[in-house]
């Protein structure tokens, strides 16, 4: 039986069209309502930190260095925090920040600082140089990019390798060009592609020659214990990897609990050289007089050590691995053999990306959303919300339940199918009138 569009007949086309449609129109009157736009744990997750609501007992208050964590103070997160975060960081405790719940609160502010303060040894800011320029690898990050949009940084697609942004493609890019200061990247298990990045690859980077001597690395590293098997991937350390190339300044790394503990109401961090620190700090002392210490307290006591944040997270893993199989296996089930998709399959982090044939995704989402189903809009993990193919979806399987996941992605599916055959249907139209005219 064929079952790729473009080798069907005419009449065999239309046939499997109007199947599928009535199968849609079943799914329609189910009134659907699930949400798989981003990454966000589900309750069974948010219950394995349970116990953060009440490890602190009523006289329970003070660092290890007696800081009373209930007052001001502490601009950088009290020692036993930045100890926690440093094991997660690889680095030392003296080049380590821990701020409020969320990283990305710490990447926008940097880049504010960054457009308005220059950063050591320079003597400009970034809004006082004109043009700006970041490197994107994509797809990517959907709100790394809405943060250089805000600010009019101008945005530079990357391509992904298998392991990781296409270095040769970097390199031809920033070789002549002193506008481009930066590359994001999401080195481990990448939103939304999974790529764990090569040692080759992280070395490569930290060594990168630039025009921009002040050029800059923005490693989010938010996907670091997310494993879902129990061989997880390695990743290099960067910050040795750029303190060896002779560019110790050139990187700033974040992470946090967010998807360790409570999203909500986690710990955020950041690593960097003692040199970019003190420069932080300096800027900080401004904005704050300090973070929510009790709540790096309770991070502390709740989870100890990086042993026990790994620990931790195998319990999320039981929880999430059987959604990504789910999501993997209705996949292969319903378009294996059709030519119609392609998929990641990774081995952590929170998301798989799915690549519709080129044309397709922005109709996809929309005719999954007209029957109940919500995801991630198409050409969110591409700057400026262009995805040149039209073709990746990124899909986050952690927070429905399974028999919801299970019918949210056998309508993507149905609705990946039905779109490709009006694509096929339309092109033949077309090609039909062509000849008509000729």
């Amino acid at each position: 039986m064929i079952t790729e569009p473009a080798k069907m007949s005419n009449l065999e086309l239309q046939d499997r069209y109007t199947t599928l449609t009535n199968h849609y129109e079943r799914f329609q009157q189910q009134n659907l309502k699930l949400n798989m736009a981003r990454g966000i744990p589900c309750p069974e997750q948010l219950d394995l930190s349970a116990e953060l609501l009440g490890c602190l007992h009523d006289t329970d208050y003070t660092a290890a260095d007696g800081t009373d964590c209930r007052n001001y103070g502490v601009l950088d997160g009290i020692p036993e925090a930045r100890k926690l975060a440093a094991q997660l960081l690889e680095t030392s405790p003296n080049q380590v920040l821990v701020g409020g719940n969320s990283s990305l609160t710490l990447m926008h502010d940097l880049f504010v600082r960054l457009m308005l303060q220059p950063l050591p040894g320079n003597k400009l800011a970034w809004g006082k140089l004109g043009n700006v320029k970041i490197l994107c690898p994509s797809p990517g990050y959907d709100r790394h990019f809405a943060i250089c949009e805000y600010l009019g940084i101008e945005m530079i697609p990357v391509d992904y390798l298998h392991d990781g942004p296409n270095i040769e493609q970097i390199e031809a890019l920033v070789a002549d060009d002193e506008s481009i200061k930066g590359i994001w990247c999401v080195p481990k298990y990448s939103n939304p592609t999974g790529i764990t990045y090569s040692d080759d690859t992280v070395k490569k980077l930290a060594a990168l020659p630039t025009k921009a001597h002040d050029f800059l690395i923005l490693w989010d590293n938010a996907y670091n214990v997310h494993h879902l098997t129990d061989t997880p991937a390695p990743l290099a350390d960067i910050l040795t990897a750029c303190s060896q190339a002779g560019h110790p300044d050139r990187v700033f790394v974040f992470s946090s609990t967010s998807k360790i503990g409570f999203p909500g109401a986690g710990i955020a961090m950041l690593a960097s050289s003692e040199r970019n620190i003190s420069w932080l700090k300096k800027q900080l002392a401004i904005q704050t007089i300090g973070p929510d210490k009790l709540n790096q307290l309770r991070h502390v006591r709740f989870f100890r050590d990086r042993a026990g944040i790994e620990a931790h997270m195998k319990r999320h893993a039981a929880i999430i691995k059987p959604k990504f199989d789910l999501v993997l296996a209705t996949l292969k089930e319903e378009l294996s053999g059709k030519n119609l998709a392609s998929w990641s399959s990774p081995q952590g982090g929170y998301f798989i990306s799915l690549d519709t044939l080129p044309g397709c995704a922005q109709n996809v989402v929309a005719k999954a959303a007209a029957a109940g189903v919500i995801l991630t809009p198409a050409g969110a993990t591409f700057p400026y919300g262009k995805d040149p193919h039209d073709k990746n979806i990124r899909l986050a399987p952690t927070f429905p339940s399974m028999p919801e996941l299970k019918l949210a992605m056998q309508l993507l599916a149905l609705c990946i199918e039905l779109v490709s055959i009006e694509q096929e249907l339309e092109k033949r139209r077309s090609a039909k009138l062509a000849v008509h005219d000729f």
